[in-house]
């Protein structure tokens, strides 16, 4: 019976992810050990050691799974016929982090892992570059990066008030509609489409 086998273990990486999303939530990775996660889970080390080396290959395989996940949402928005508006693109990753509240609590939070947050910044990259060349045309790819780093930040910001201050208030469209004229008015601005 794979089925339930596969349930079973989907069911046991899914206690440990909460557990360690919610340890990871009060202290640095460095100060969670294995027998404290198990004992949160409800699993013994035995389980443990059976799905993960150690905490840190937990946390390289969340992060993995992450990265993939978001790829996979993104998918079908970055094919080139597709012209993903960055509302879209927006849209969709606000719905993600909604589905995903653990994870993104802890990779934006005190404790996260920073080189995480780049990692997945860069895949922003990748991602907004076609669809902010398509804002502002004429721009310089020199241009769009310099605005890809001031509009990234400045979507932190606004995802670590959505997530804590607001507890997801705002619909995603709402709130991916407002980002999207904050950067077209700052975009504008600052590849000098304002003066035009």
């Amino acid at each position: 019976m794979p089925g339930a086998k596969d349930h079973r273990v989907w069911v046991t990486q899914r206690l440990i992810r909460e557990a360690f999303t919610g340890l990871l939530k009060q202290k640095p990775i460095q100060s969670i050990s294995i027998k404290e996660l198990c004992e949160v889970a409800g699993i013994n080390r035995g389980t443990f050691y059976a799905h993960y080396r150690d905490i840190y290959d937990l946390r390289e395989k969340i992060e993995s799974d992450m990265y993939q996940d978001v790829l996979g949402e993104l998918k079908p928005l970055l094919d080139s016929d597709a012209k993903a508006t960055q509302r879209e693109i927006s849209t969709a990753v606000f719905q993600w982090m909604r589905e995903n509240r653990d994870m993104c609590e802890v990779v934006l939070g005190e404790y996260g892992d920073r080189s995480f947050l780049w990692k997945m910044l860069d895949l922003g990259r990748m991602v907004c570059q076609e669809s902010y060349q398509r804002m502002f045309e004429g721009a310089s790819p020199r241009d769009i990066s310099w605005f890809y780093a001031y509009a990234s930040w400045g979507c932190i910001g606004l995802l670590r008030r959505w997530l804590w201050e607001q507890g997801f208030d705002i619909e995603e469209e709402r709130l991916a509609l407002a980002a999207g004229r904050w950067y077209a008015a700052i975009g504008a601005v600052y590849t000098g489409e304002a003066r035009r």
